[in-house]
C-alpha cells in the first residue's frame, strides 16, 4: 500500500454522521502547515481563498497549473495528512484534472454541479456523467479518491425558500452517488431542520459549510452532518487579523 493509498482510505473513514470530519480551508502551504499543528485530521483547500491569495477572483480564474502546483506544495508541506482539493466545476475537461490532482498527491476534491461562468446548475444527467468520468479516472489510479459532489441548489435560493427544492437536491445526492461520488457538499443550506432531513435522506455522507448563519458544528454533529468545512472564512480572518496588525504598525 503505497502512502497516498493509506491516507485515501484514512480521509475516507474520517466521514463519520454524528462525528464529522472538520476542514478548516487553507490556501497555501505555509497555512497548511498551521492547520495540520492544531491537531487537523486531514487538510482541505478552499477555492475562493487559493484565488484570492494569488490575485485572482473565484471561478477558476486562477489557472488550473498554478492551483496543481499550489496543491503539490500544501502535500509536500503536511506528507502525514491526507490532502482534498475544491477543483470547483473542473476547470473543463473533468477526467483530466483529475488525474493532475492525483498526480499530485491529491486524495479527495469537490465537484460542482454549476456552470462558472454565470452559476446556472448543470442538468442532473450531465453532472452524472462528469462524475462517471472522474470516478473512473480515480479508480484507474487505484487511489480511492473521495469526491465530494457540490450542489448549488441551495445557493441559488434564499434560505426561506430551502425547503422548496430540497427533494431536487435529494434527486441530485441520488444521481450523483449513482454517478460514483462518495460525498455530497450542500453550501447555502443553513437551517437545521433541513440539514437534518438532507443528512438522514441523502445516500452519501453530507458536508455542510460553516458561515455566519450557519448552525454551531455541535448541533450539525448532533444532526448526523459528516463533515463540516469552513470554506473562505479562514481566509477572512488571517486577511483582517494581518490589516489590523498592519494598520496598528502605521499608526
Amino acid at each position: 500500500m503505497t502512502e497516498q493509498t493509506h491516507k485515501a482510505e484514512q480521509f475516507r473513514e474520517l466521514h463519520v454522521p454524528g462525528t464529522p470530519l472538520i476542514l478548516f480551508n487553507i490556501w497555501d502551504a505555509g497555512g497548511a502547515k498551521a492547520v495540520a499543528k492544531s491537531g487537523a485530521k486531514a487538510i482541505a483547500t478552499g477555492s475562493w481563498s487559493v484565488a484570492h491569495a494569488n490575485g485572482f477572483g473565484d471561478g477558476e480564474l486562477i489557472p488550473r497549473g498554478q492551483a496543481i502546483d499550489n496543491l503539490r506544495r500544501i502535500v509536500g508541506a503536511t506528507d502525514h495528512l491526507p490532502v482534498t482539493i475544491d477543483l470547483e466545476s473542473g476547470y473543463g475537461n473533468v477526467a483530466e484534472t483529475i488525474g493532475l490532482a492525483i498526480e499530485a498527491g491529491a486524495v479527495g476534491c469537490n465537484l460542482e454541479d454549476s456552470f462558472r461562468a454565470d452559476g446556472r446548475l448543470r442538468e442532473p444527467a450531465d453532472q452524472s456523467a462528469r462524475i462517471r468520468s472522474a470516478r473512473q479516472t480515480a479508480d484507474a489510479s487505484e487511489i480511492r479518491f473521495f469526491i465530494n459532489a457540490r450542489t448549488d441548489v441551495f445557493l441559488r435560493q434564499p434560505p426561506a425558500q430551502h425547503s422548496e427544492v430540497m427533494a431536487e437536491a435529494l434527486a441530485r445526492a441520488h444521481a450523483y452517488a449513482d454517478a460514483g461520488a462518495d460525498g455530497l457538499f450542500a453550501p447555502g443550506l443553513v437551517d437545521i431542520t433541513l440539514i437534518a432531513r438532507l443528512a438522514e435522506a441523502s445516500p452519501l455522507p453530507l458536508n455542510i459549510m460553516i458561515g455566519d448563519a450557519s448552525p454551531p458544528v455541535r448541533a450539525l454533529a448532533q444532526h448526523g452532518v459528516a463533515r463540516v468545512s469552513y470554506g473562505p472564512g479562514p481566509y477572512l480572518i488571517a486577511m483582517k487579523a494581518l490589516e489590523e496588525a498592519a494598520r496598528a504598525a502605521f499608526e
